[in-house]
């Protein structure tokens, strides 16, 4: 068996033992390095009867060892073992490099290039096999999970337009038995006016009828007294009765405008795609993409003990500080345990708190018009502002802070950048020199996205207003249609996590808006119960942190898979 499969495949795999190509029978012994062929002892010199000097015979376990040299075209006798640096790499022989033409040249010795050429293809064979190979057979999955979830994502889009729609028909439904109770009602009221006159003139006829029967027996009779005592009545019963008049109430249908209704019916946000760049590094591992719950949750409540909280900010350690309409500012860990608690000298609250890259605490004073770190127990004035009324702050990716603020005489906002106490950069009007913020309000929320956008939730315009980190307006959202979220979108604190999303606190619809990174709907998180949604931070995590303004807790929420 072994022997006869061996001469049908004579190097077929490595259990079998090799035999010569010639014989087809005899095991193999040496190879030719130059025609790649297997030999036995008796075979070796059949191959090399036709020139002996181009062959090269090894042992078998050193197969393919032999560099093969190029002939050299002047020398054609002579291999080409050297590179002229000189003349472009070209292959020359050893008489080339003692020739005129190559005199005072560079040359490399073809080997060396030729073990650094191995050693490359070797890498890059490994980063194929390891990395790009493996890495395009996620991206080919992740496109086929895509496709093959791409009818039970629309098949929701459609389910949720079709709740849309059932919720119109009994809203429709609605309207129009409140519109038949007013009909019922105007019915009644018309039939008691008709009924009140009716009785009125059958009570005139019943005088009439008593007044003719009077008559005639005054007619008849023969006395003088009845017919000289007589009074006639005929001018009260000439002064007929007002004339009800009444005009059937109508119903003018309003004319069905498609359009109109198409709007008022919901919003379809267009599909939108990026192509965004894509790096490989065998030292940087992928950044992991974390979709969205489907129904997120809260996973922890803290008690602040403020009777109106307003903020929040997140520690590497897990920690949380909080402030609220009160002097102090508390740090919290996870399990709601009060850490630490810092009184501060000023008489009103603080507008904002933000930790910098140290750790450090971070706040605004309005009072006394400063961003106010605090570092070991102790408190600095980092900026202090004049004209300028500060608002809110942020600490960016590279160290800076981006603080909000407004004028004095109230008509305009801003954000500047500070490395420090010094100021880099002022962001304040688009490119055609309009406002990008509404005047004068401290209720302006900021945040760096991961790409380095920067965004303001601007409470008193109801509008999230985003820049790119040069100042140039990228969009801005003023909120989403809903039929549940009926009232004013006024925009709170603002957040964003490791995929680039901005999450920003609805506080009169109780809910969170979650925006991808250009600024598309994405959905709400309002099924958690939450109420007055204000100051919002997210962790290293990704888990998302809440203020509720009038209960004074802080949320923990789960919202990513």
């Amino acid at each position: 068996f072994l022997l006869t499969r061996t001469k049908m495949d004579p190097q077929s795999s490595a259990q079998d033992v090799h035999r010569c190509n010639l014989c087809e029978t005899a095991i193999v012994h040496s190879y030719c390095d130059f025609c790649h062929v297997n030999l036995c002892k008796p075979c070796i010199g059949e191959h090399i009867s036709d020139g002996y000097h181009k062959h090269v015979i090894v042992p078998f376990q050193e197969r393919r060892s032999t560099l093969i040299y190029p002939k050299c075209g002047t020398h054609q006798h002579k291999n080409c073992e050297f590179q002229c640096k000189s003349c472009n790499n070209i292959f020359v022989c050893s008489s080339c490099t003692a020739s005129e033409q190559h005199r005072g040249h560079i040359f490399v010795d073809i080997s060396t290039v030729y073990k650094t050429q191995k050693e490359n293809i070797e890498k890059d064979t490994e980063e194929l096999v390891n990395l790009i190979s493996p890495t395009y057979e996620e991206i080919a999955s992740d496109l086929e999970n895509q496709l093959a979830n791409l009818d039970g994502g629309y098949e929701k889009l459609t389910t949720t337009m079709s709740k849309q729609g059932e919720q119109w028909h009994r809203e429709i439904d609605i309207v129009i038995n409140r519109m038949k109770t007013e009909i019922s009602e105007i019915k009644v009221k018309h039939r008691d006016i008709l009924e009140k006159h009716l009785n009125e003139i059958k009570q005139i006829q019943s005088l009439i009828q008593q007044t003719l029967l009077a008559m005639e027996e005054i007619k008849k009779s023969t006395e003088v007294s009845s017919t000289i005592e007589y009074s006639s009545k005929i001018k009260e019963f000439r002064k007929l009765p007002p004339k009800v008049k009444f005009t059937m109430p109508t119903f003018i249908p309003k004319p069905i405008e498609r359009e109109e209704l198409y709007s008022l019916f919901g919003k379809i946000i267009s599909l939108s795609s990026a192509i965004e760049e894509n790096i490989l590094s065998l030292n940087q591992p992928k950044a992991l993409v974390r979709q969205l719950l489907d129904e997120p949750e809260i996973v922890a409540t803290i008690q602040t003990g403020y009777e109106r909280l307003r903020h929040v900010t997140c520690l590497n350690n897990g920690s949380i500080w909080t402030s609220g309409e009160t002097n102090d500012i508390k740090c919290f860990n996870i399990e709601g345990s009060l850490l630490q608690t810092i009184q501060r000298k000023s008489g009103k609250f603080p507008s904002d708190i933000a930790v910098d890259c140290d750790g450090d605490l971070l706040y605004i004073s309005v009072i006394t018009r400063t961003v106010n770190k605090v570092k070991n127990g102790q408190i600095e004035e980092l900026i202090i502002l004049q004209g300028w009324m500060p608002g809110k702050l942020c600490v960016t990716s590279t160290g800076d802070l981006l603080v909000t603020m407004y004028s004095d005489d109230g008509t305009q906002s801003k954000v500047v950048r500070y490395s420090g106490s010094t100021e880099k950069q002022t962001i304040q009007f688009d490119d055609e020199g309009k406002p990008l913020y509404s005047g004068n309000s401290k209720s302006k929320y900021i945040t760096e996205n991961r790409n380095h956008d920067i965004c303001v939730a601007d409470s008193l315009a109801g509008v999230v207003t985003v820049v790119n980190q040069d100042g140039k307006l990228r969009w801005r959202y003023n909120g989403h249609p809903s039929v549940t979220k009926n009232k004013s979108f006024k925009p709170r604190g603002i957040t964003t996590d490791s995929q680039s999303r901005i999450l920003t606190a609805d506080h009169n619809n109780h809910c969170i808006h979650i925006l991808d990174q250009n600024g598309q709907f994405l959905r709400y998180i309002d099924n958690c119960d939450l109420k007055n949604p204000y100051g919002l931070c997210v962790d290293n995590n990704d888990n998302l942190f809440a203020c509720e303004y009038n209960k004074g807790n802080v949320q923990k929420i789960k919202y990513l898979k």
